[in-house]
């Protein structure tokens, strides 16, 4: 399975000559675009897209390096999520969305935040699921409660090695990550994880390259809107598991210090909340386009 019911699958220009896998489903109705985490595609929002498409425009890109999207090589900038996000908008633009709402989950999380930082015009409303902004990521993360995300620091290192290591035995390393953050496992069924596995495979140095990205340039830009005062000015919805409590931060006060108009809420579901408790994350998006 690599296709959501009743989408049409088109590749559509990007940023600077990248061109982007993208599902698109729905007629009337103002346009959501959902971004998709890791190690996964645009197929996580299967059950999400579906319910949205009966009253939206819905657009479900592969972000680039991922899925069928391209994956060019990277220049220390190709990655970043200002580049990331420069493709969601050349997306949208190009079927006719010059404002959207943006719901990302995950890796598509943080292309959501930068394009609501970067993009304030375009986006009207923004959802964060099971996410921090990237600049407090980092921050939280302390002694061995850190080991949670061993992979961040992993693919944070200099070209090379987290490559050939990852390599060497990808099925086990992705599989790893939808094995331990899903609560329940049958929410992604063998065909949905086969096909995870089978992208993430053939998108090693990219996906890399794109966490290599968290660790150096999307830091820079973070802390540069920080002394900026730079804030999220559309409605802005997080949704996460209680990981605050978990690690010892106050996870609604560090996003009050990105976002102006903030409903903060914790999800009693695995970290793949959208395939795991759709009917809860389809409620919540439809709160906030109300908002």
């Amino acid at each position: 399975m690599n296709e959501i019911p009743g989408f049409r699958t088109r590749r559509l220009p990007g940023a600077d000559g990248t061109h982007i896998n993208t599902a698109v489903g729905g007629r009337d109705g103002s346009p959501v675009v959902l971004l998709h985490g890791f190690p996964q595609t645009h197929l996580m929002w299967r059950h999400v897209a579906a319910e949205l498409a009966s009253d939206h425009l819905v657009i479900c890109p592969d972000l680039r390096g991922y899925g069928a999207s391209d994956k060019p090589a990277d220049d220390g900038t190709t990655y970043a999520k200002r580049a990331m996000a420069e493709d969601v908008v050349a997306v949208a633009r190009h079927l006719g969305a010059d404002r959207f709402a943006l719901v990302g989950h995950d890796r598509g999380a943080l292309v959501a935040i930068r394009a609501g930082l970067d993009h304030p015009g375009a986006i009207t409303h923004l959802a964060s699921l099971d996410v921090l902004p990237t600049l407090d990521m980092w921050d939280v993360l302390h002694g061995v409660d850190a080991a949670v995300a061993f992979h961040l620091y992993l693919m944070a290192q200099p070209p090379g090695l987290p490559e050939e290591m990852i390599s060497r035995s990808p099925d086990a390393f992705f599989g790893h990550f939808l094995d331990v953050w899903a609560r329940n496992p049958a929410a992604i069924p063998a065909e949905v994880r086969a096909e995870y596995l089978r992208a993430s495979r053939e998108a090693v140095p990219s996906i890399v390259a794109d966490y290599r990205a968290s660790a150096g340039i999307d830091v820079e830009h973070d802390r540069a809107d920080r002394a900026a005062g730079r804030r999220l000015t559309m409605p802005v919805t997080v949704v996460q598991q209680d990981w605050g409590a978990a690690l010892g931060f106050d996870a609604a006060a560090r996003w009050r210090e990105w976002a102006d108009d903030l409903d903060h809420r914790t999800l009693d579901a695995g970290h793949y909340m959208a395939e795991e408790a759709p009917a809860e994350i389809v409620e919540i998006v439809r709160k906030l386009l109300a908002r």
